[in-house]
């Protein structure tokens, strides 16, 4: 890798690390290529992106980006995962590296926040933004409906009270 290659990886990484919500420092010594191509795989498919590179390059990339934190996990073998969702990239790093122990979570950052192993694990716990949208627009949904339940109940018990007295004297 020459000079003008390097420049152009440090500053992809910067973009990297200040445009996305979380990023995710993980150990994978002893994991295959095909091990990697399913990680990768799995990122894509939640919106999370992986990369190694080299930890030199990638601290320079981190000066002045809100994620410096980070910096002293870049020992060793080493990969960056990181999404714009809050949870995307933890969920997926914590559930692989549960299926596979050669895949170690290191810690990470969210933003300014840094973030222990067990940090990045309750990360991944949490639901997506997408869910919690899902929630909202639920319980936005829930009080209309009932109110609509509502307005209409008395006239369904009146209509229910006239059925039963024709009812019983037709009977």
């Amino acid at each position: 890798m020459d000079r003008a290659e390097k420049k152009e990886l440090v500053a992809e990484l910067n973009g990297i690390f200040s445009k996305n919500a979380v990023v995710v420092v993980a150990g994978y010594s002893g994991l295959t290529v095909a091990n990697m191509e399913a990680l990768r795989k799995k990122m894509r498919a939640e919106g999370a992106s992986v990369q190694v590179a080299k930890n030199r390059l990638a601290k320079i990339a981190l000066e002045g980006t809100d994620v410096a934190s980070i910096g002293p996990l870049l020992k060793g073998p080493t990969l960056i995962a990181w999404s714009a969702d809050p949870v995307a990239a933890p969920k997926v790093a914590a559930a692989y590296a549960k299926e596979n122990d050669k895949f170690v979570i290191l810690g990470g950052a969210m933003g300014k926040t840094a973030l222990n192993p067990d940090g990045v694990k309750a990360l991944a716990t949490m639901p997506s933004l997408d869910e919690l949208r899902a929630k909202l627009v639920g319980l936005i949904q829930a009080p209309a409906t009932k109110l609509a339940q509502l307005t209409t109940a008395p006239a369904a018990k009146l209509a229910r009270v006239f059925g039963a007295y024709a009812n019983r004297d037709a009977a």
